[in-house]
């Protein structure tokens, strides 16, 4: 009764922070304050919903940031929270204010996102980059749109003709996610700069170290990564040197896992010591394991957004006297591989740790390693 009674007392906005932390463990949320702002009590429960139904958390994580975008998009345009299912001129709108062509734009400023709306959303850090979206983004945010709308029962107009016209685009030109591949001497570039006891470089360090050790981690499995995915393995034993401590790291089911099967990947020596040096000096026991940290040196019981780990790594490179603008998170997941490759590491095993399920896409990494060093690059 005093519980029931408490949240009673709590705003919709607290009662909706709240339960965003009841489902973190499994769906590790960024920004999860401002989400439920902008959620509404219905968007939780489906979230809620969709946790029990065993979803997993990548595809899930995806869902909630799609869907957050959607109700700041819908509240800057309507000033209230999206209606279901949204009406067919609503959808339309989305296109518009999303897909549009620049030449167009500087002979009609209305064409396009509104400048209140761009500014709104640029305020929430919604928007970053300026111009359309791409395609594949809107295509994904209307199906994710779709989806949650049929999930609550309702039908919508995301068939209708006039929505497919609108879509129907020429796909902008795909940019690399990074220009440079973080191989082991860049990264031993980048972790040099982590050199004293200070939690801002132990926690750099064992960002480093534990992501591209651990097969070249996405951005968001590492701000999302939990105490609670660690597990203690036994040592490592070297037949010339002390054991080497191991560690698991669970990753549960991921866009690259199927059915009931979690995907499971090591850490071995230094990356343990690393990891384990970060979580000591912020006494980190339970929760998010890689922290914001304030000016004042003070560790954050919220866990750094995704984002964060790609301002990490870019700034660390400015400290090496690198280009800063060559390296970005996925170069660490594009170095893992490379590196496996110019140490002669099999294929196979390297993609048990990367987690890379398209052996086309991890073979083009050992492909250019090979191209690289073999002799049809040395004729002369």
């Amino acid at each position: 009764m005093a519980n029931t009674r408490k949240q009673l007392a709590l705003s919709g906005v607290e009662r909706r922070s709240v339960e965003l932390d009841t489902i973190a463990s499994v769906l590790p949320i960024d920004r999860r304050h401002e989400l439920a702002e902008l959620l509404t009590d219905e968007d939780v429960e489906t979230l809620r919903h969709l946790v029990n139904q065993g979803m997993g958390s990548n595809t899930l994580r995806a869902l909630t940031s799609d869907l957050t975008y959607l109700e700041a998009w819908g509240i800057a345009v309507t000033g209230k929270s999206l209606s279901w299912p949204a009406p067919e001129a609503l959808l339309l709108k989305f296109v518009a204010h999303h897909l549009w062509d620049p030449q167009h734009r500087e002979t009609d400023p209305d064409h396009g996102m509104p400048a209140d709306v761009d500014e709104k959303l640029r305020r929430q850090k919604f928007l970053k980059s300026v111009g359309p979206h791409a395609p594949a983004t809107v295509r994904r945010r209307l199906a994710n749109w779709s989806t949650l709308t049929k999930w609550r029962g309702l039908d919508g107009a995301f068939a209708s003709p006039a929505l497919k016209s609108a879509i129907r685009v020429v796909p902008r030109m795909r940019r690399r996610k990074s220009t440079k591949a973080i191989t082991g001497d860049v990264l031993a570039k980048l972790l040099a700069t982590c050199a004293t006891d200070s939690l801002r470089d132990l926690r750099d360090r064992a960002i480093l170290m534990v992501a591209f050790a651990s097969g070249g981690r996405r951005r968001s499995e590492i701000a999302g990564l939990r105490r609670e995915q660690l597990t203690v393995e036994p040592p490592i034993e070297m037949p010339d040197g002390p054991p080497l401590a191991s560690l698991a790291i669970h990753l549960g089911r991921t866009k690259t896992s199927s059915g009931e099967q979690d995907g499971v990947v090591y850490l071995t020596g230094r990356p343990v010591e690393a990891l384990n040096a970060w979580m000591t000096a912020a006494k980190i026991d339970s929760g998010s394991v890689f922290r914001a940290i304030g000016r004042w040196g003070n560790v954050s019981p919220q866990a750094i957004d995704p984002q964060s780990v790609n301002a990490i790594i870019k700034q660390r490179a400015a400290m090496a006297g690198l280009d800063r603008g060559e390296f970005s998170a996925h170069g660490l997941r594009s170095g893992y591989l490379t590196e496996a490759a110019n140490l002669g590491i099999p294929l196979p095993e390297a993609m048990e740790q990367s987690r890379h399920r398209s052996v086309q896409q991890a073979s083009s990494y050992y492909s250019y390693a090979t191209r690289r060093s073999g002799r049809a690059a040395r004729v002369l």
